[in-house]
C-alpha cells in the first residue's frame, strides 16, 4: 500500500499518512515555464495499491488535471490498483441538465477519470448521490455526519460522552440539549439533514428557499418551529455563504435563540469569510475536504475538523477488502 500526494491539500494528506503510520511517496508535482504540468515518481509502484489523495477544488482545473496526470503515471508505472482519493470531488453540482445544451459535467469527469486509469475512487459527500452511477468503476462515498454528531455531542458535553481529541468552542444550548434542532437550508438537503437529526435524536426544520423572480433576494420560509430553539444548519456545500447566511438570519426572524452551520466541504469563494463573519452564525464548522485558507484560519467563527481519522479507516479497509459501510455508523 502506498500514499501519493498531489498538491490540493497537502496537510490533510500527510495527517492520512500519520494515522496508516505510512510514509508519502517520493513524488514530483510541477509546472513548466507554460504551466504544463509534469509528474515524476521516484519509488516503484509495480503490483502496488495505490491511493492518490486529491480534492479538486479551487483551481479546479489544475487540481483536476494534476489528479489525472499522476494517475496515468501510476498505471504506465504498473501499479496493482489505483484509488483516487478525492475528498472533496468538483463537478458534483453539474450532475444533471439545467437547461438546453448544457453538460452533465460529473458524468464527463467521471469517464475522465476512468480513462485516466482510476480503478476505484473513494470521496466524501457527494452533491448527488447519483453520481456514484455515472462511474463503471467502484465508488465509494463517505459520510460526514459521524464525524458532526460527534463533535456536537463532544461540545455539548453529554455526560458519559468521551472527550473530544481536541480543542473544540463549547455549545451552551439554552434549556438544555433537547433544545437543539438541525436544519436543513433547503429541500434538497433535507435527506443529509434528518440523518444527522436522527443521531442527535433532535428535531428537524426546513428552509423553504425560493426567488420570486430573477434579480430579487431569495424569500425564506421555515417549516418547523423554531423558537427559541438552538437551530444547526447542515449542508455539503458553502461557496458563496450568501443562502446559508440567508438562511441564519431567516431562522432568527423566527425566533430561533443562536445558529451555527455545520458544513462539509467549504468552497469559500469571494467574499464568502467576511459575509459569514457579519452573519447571525454563531461558528461555522467545516472539515478539510478543503484546505483552509488564510482568511478562514483568522475568521472567528470558522473552524475546521478533520477527516483524516476516517478516510485513513476507509483506505484501510479498501486496502483489506473489509466493510468500508461499518465506517458510516
Amino acid at each position: 500500500m502506498k500514499i501519493v500526494a498531489c498538491n490540493s491539500n497537502l496537510p490533510l494528506a500527510e495527517k492520512v499518512a500519520a494515522e496508516l503510520g505510512l510514509p508519502l511517496c517520493n513524488a514530483t508535482v510541477r509546472r513548466f515555464a507554460d504551466m504544463e504540468i509534469f509528474v515524476e515518481i521516484h519509488e516503484n509502484v509495480r503490483g502496488e495499491d495505490v491511493f492518490v489523495i486529491q480534492s479538486t477544488c479551487s483551481p479546479t482545473n489544475d487540481n483536476l488535471m494534476e489528479l489525472l496526470i499522476m494517475l496515468d503515471a501510476l498505471r504506465r508505472g504498473s501499479a496493482r490498483r489505483i484509488t483516487a482519493v478525492m475528498p472533496y470531488f468538483g463537478y458534483a453540482r453539474q450532475d444533471r441538465k439545467s437547461g438546453p445544451r448544457t453538460p452533465i459535467s460529473a458524468k464527463l469527469v467521471a469517464n475522465i477519470l476512468v480513462e485516466a486509469g482510476a480503478n476505484r475512487v473513494l470521496t466524501m459527500d457527494l452533491h448527488a448521490m447519483q453520481i456514484q452511477g455515472f462511474f463503471d468503476i467502484p465508488v465509494d462515498n463517505l459520510y460526514a455526519a459521524p464525524l458532526f454528531t460527534r463533535d456536537i455531542r463532544g461540545r455539548m458535553k453529554i455526560d458519559g460522552e468521551p472527550p473530544l481529541p481536541y480543542d473544540a468552542p463549547p455549545m451552551d444550548i439554552p434549556g438544555g440539549p433537547h433544545n437543539l434542532m438541525i436544519v436543513s437550508p433547503d429541500v434538497g438537503g433535507v435527506v443529509r439533514a434528518r440523518q444527522l437529526a436522527q443521531r442527535l435524536n433532535v428535531d428537524l426544520a426546513i428552509i423553504d428557499k425560493r426567488r420570486e423572480r430573477a434579480g430579487v433576494s431569495e424569500v425564506m420560509n421555515v417549516i418547523g418551529d423554531v423558537r427559541g430553539r438552538y437551530c444547526i444548519l447542515v449542508d455539503d456545500i458553502v461557496d458563496s455563504g450568501g443562502s446559508l447566511c440567508n438562511a441564519a438570519e431567516a431562522l432568527m426572524k423566527h425566533g430561533a435563540a443562536a445558529v451555527e452551520a455545520y458544513v462539509t466541504h467549504g468552497v469559500l469563494t469571494g467574499s464568502a469569510v467576511s459575509r459569514i463573519g457579519q452573519s447571525p452564525l454563531g461558528m461555522l464548522t467545516l472539515t478539510d475536504s478543503i484546505k483552509a485558507t488564510e482568511a478562514v484560519r483568522d475568521s472567528a467563527n470558522i473552524r475546521q475538523i478533520s477527516t483524516a481519522a476516517l478516510i485513513s479507516r476507509a483506505m484501510q479497509a479498501i486496502s483489506d477488502e473489509s466493510s468500508v459501510s461499518s465506517l458510516f455508523d
